[in-house]
């Protein structure tokens, strides 16, 4: 690759809907520049940005591409992220590593739910912004509809620069509205070709290029009075205002083109070029130094830092970190320091990544994009700099996992092997969470939905050849007494020599203070119970409670109150009296109205005002209690307790309820007694297994 300085860099994301069209636009950049010299399709699963077996099979993005081209002594990394709603995170790393968000929208199916969750994060993060309407050549599919749609869900910043020529099956060619040029796509040569703007479009065109002057006087005083005074502004302006305007993020320009014919990419190259803001034109970067908040200018000439802000697992190559240089350069053979470990760090071999081919370089500048094999220490999210001008930037957020699954091996003896690839895969996707029920001994993995969860397995298959299957958690079903027994346990067994004696009368009732360990009361007056026995009382009672009576599930929340029985002065033993104990719960427990309980959680649904009639239903479906709702960031929060047995599957409900709208979190709030007919059914099961 050649030398770049950082103005000529440009560093672009692609996001939006699912189906929209992204990895498409991102092969036909890189086919159109000569990056490649065949146009992979989807559908073939040949393109360059979705090369795992498992995007290939699925024919969806599931991980953040980068991939480098080149137009006009321009670099543009354009970054190529996942749609579907499951693979968030991976949108999340590509946007801090660009520059600029470009939300591509079907000009047939328009906003979608995608769109709409692009849109509000760019806008939360306050990042610049720009639409590509694609598929303009498909049936039904409709520019000035969708520019209509944009301009009213997402305000009058939304301005066309470019304007189609035909539609449908006719489209041919693009507008650039502020230079007024017009080309028209040759199908022989597989290039836009310049032509005159057709005579029905030239008032259209005028149209747009005063909407574009309106915005771009809207950001600055000065060419607000200029348009004012003059009623017009020169190219120059428009286009020094625009990059302004985009910067600051008040304007969104509208592009246009059909990524699959190869219309109007070379225009929208043009106008990443010209219009787009490269990193030295955009706001410092934050971080933080000795703890007080600074700005970090990209700029090649000061000291190194960079961000990783993701990670690959290659079960060849090993961990392939990738990061976006914030100031300085990076280099070979160079030592940098992590800050977040705290950890010195080697880089031997530098790379420029396209999908999955790896271009070796020995400097990477500031506002490059690269990466490096083989980091010890460093994971996403970390900053790498010089020790002696130590800074951090912002980690990444990613969204909190909402739903759980089991993983269970096929093959015996596989539980080594999967906790060792799943801690890589965790390294390569940290919206994923791994942890362990120690109760029933097995492995739970937590994600964003359930085809995150299948595609984890699948990876572990793919990546590290282990079979395994997902399965619901098993609920941590809980029981506990409602009354009070008074009861003996006497173990006395004689068979020549040595005897054994214990003898117990405790009285056992619910604790009333809401803790949930046993409190074990030693009430015994005058020795009748030597004191080096008690302890065997409790050390029995704790290990019984591990399993219950109905259903065989731990009890908590009881109160054990040892205050009489009798000992031998041969027989009696440490052993004796833990079996004594052992007797006297059993025959406690089940005198005493023992209940199974249910782990209660708390649950917060945001949702658009016109979903909450449909959330509440569903809430109280699942045996929930809505508690209340309040106004939430222009949503509806729902705020209830819902049995976790009925949770499991809540994100996939959620999802299909609200059409991807909604979100919630939840956490565990307390036990509580399971309705009489649930609880049947649960000790029935749990009596059929054991059986």
């Amino acid at each position: 690759m050649k030398d770049y300085n950082v103005q000529n860099l440009r560093n672009i994301a692609f996001i939006g809907h699912s189906g929209s069209g992204k990895t498409t636009l991102a092969e036909a950049m890189l086919y159109y520049t000569k990056t490649i010299d065949r146009f992979g399709k989807v559908e073939d699963g040949n393109t360059i940005s979705d090369y795992d077996p498992e995007e290939k099979r699925r024919k969806i993005s599931i991980s953040t591409s980068v991939l480098p081209c080149e137009w006009e002594n321009v670099k543009i990394n354009i970054v190529d992220t996942p749609g579907y709603f499951d693979f968030v995170g991976e949108m999340i790393e590509g946007l801090r590593a660009t520059d600029i968000a470009v939300i591509v929208v079907s000009a047939r199916s328009g906003i979608k739910v995608g769109t709409e969750k692009a849109w509000s994060y760019v806008n939360e993060n306050n990042m610049p912004r720009a639409f590509f309407i694609n598929k303009l050549d498909t049936e039904n599919s409709d520019f000035e509809k969708v520019l209509s749609q944009l301009k009213d869900s997402f305000g009058i910043s939304v301005v066309p620069i470019q304007y189609p020529i035909g539609k449908e099956n006719d489209f041919k060619g693009v507008i650039n509205v502020i230079s007024r040029k017009a080309r028209i796509f040759n199908p022989k040569t597989n290039q836009m070709e310049a032509a005159d703007i057709p005579e029905q479009l030239i008032n259209k065109t005028d149209e747009c290029k005063k909407m574009i002057m309106e915005a771009v006087a809207e950001t600055d005083e000065v060419l607000l009075e200029e348009y004012l005074s003059e009623g017009a502004l020169s190219d120059e302006e428009i286009y020094n205002g625009l990059i302004k305007g985009i910067e600051s993020g008040e304007i969104a320009p509208v592009l246009c083109g059909s990524a699959y014919k190869g219309i109007g990419i070379n225009t929208f190259l043009e106008d990443i070029v010209e219009c787009f803001p490269s990193p030295k034109d955009l706001r410092p970067v934050k971080a933080k130094k000795d703890d007080k908040n600074i700005e970090v200018p990209i700029d090649e000439n000061t000291p190194f830092s960079a961000l990783v802000f993701k990670t690959i697992a290659d079960p060849f190559v090993g961990k392939l970190s990738i990061f976006k240089v914030m100031s300085g350069k990076a280099k070979c053979d160079s030592i940098v320091y992590n800050v977040n470990k705290k950890k010195q760090e080697k880089i031997t071999s530098m790379y420029f990544i396209r999908g999955k081919e790896q271009i070796p370089t020995s400097e990477i500048i500031a506002g490059d994009i690269g990466a490096v094999t083989k980091l010890q220490f460093t994971t996403t999210g970390d900053t790498l700099c010089e020790k002696e001008d130590c800074k951090v930037f912002e980690e990444i957020k990613f969204p909190k996992p909402v739903m759980s699954m089991a993983i269970v091996p096929k093959a015996k003896g596989d539980e080594e092997k999967i906790s060792s690839g799943l801690n890589k895969l965790l390294d390569e996707d940290p919206t994923f969470k791994i942890t362990r029920d120690v109760e029933n001994a097995d492995t739970i993995i937590s994600g964003v939905g359930e085809t995150h969860l299948e595609i984890i397995a699948n990876k572990l298959k793919t990546k590290f050849g282990i079979d395994v299957e997902l399965q619901s958690p098993k609920v941590p079903y809980r029981e506990t007494i409602k009354k009070q027994s008074d009861v003996q346990g006497k173990h006395k067994k004689q068979s020549g020599g040595h005897g054994q004696y214990g003898d117990v009368k405790i009285k056992f009732e619910p604790r009333d203070d809401g803790e949930e360990d046993l409190l074990f009361v030693d009430k015994i007056v005058g020795g009748v119970v030597p004191k080096q026995y008690i302890p065997a009382v409790e050390k029995g009672l704790r290990e019984c409670m591990k399993h219950g009576v109905l259903a065989g599930y731990p009890v908590i929340g009881l109160k054990a109150t040892l205050y009489d029985g009798s000992y031998h002065p041969v027989d009696s033993s440490e052993m004796a009296f833990k079996v004594a104990a052992s007797l006297a719960y059993k025959k406690g427990i089940q005198q005493a109205n023992p209940v199974l309980l249910e782990p209660i959680m708390h649950v917060e649904v945001e949702v658009p005002d016109e979903y909450m009639g449909d959330i509440i239903g569903d809430i109280n479906k699942k045996r929930g209690r809505v508690l209340g709702m309040e106004a939430s960031k222009g949503l509806q929060k729902i705020i209830a307790e819902v049995p976790m047995a009925e949770m499991f599957k809540y994100a996939t409900d959620l999802r299909s309820i609200t059409g991807a709208r909604g979100s919630f979190e939840m956490r565990f709030e307390r036990y509580e007694e399971v309705p009489a007919n649930e609880a049947e059914k649960i000790i029935q099961a749990a009596n059929n297994k054991e059986s």
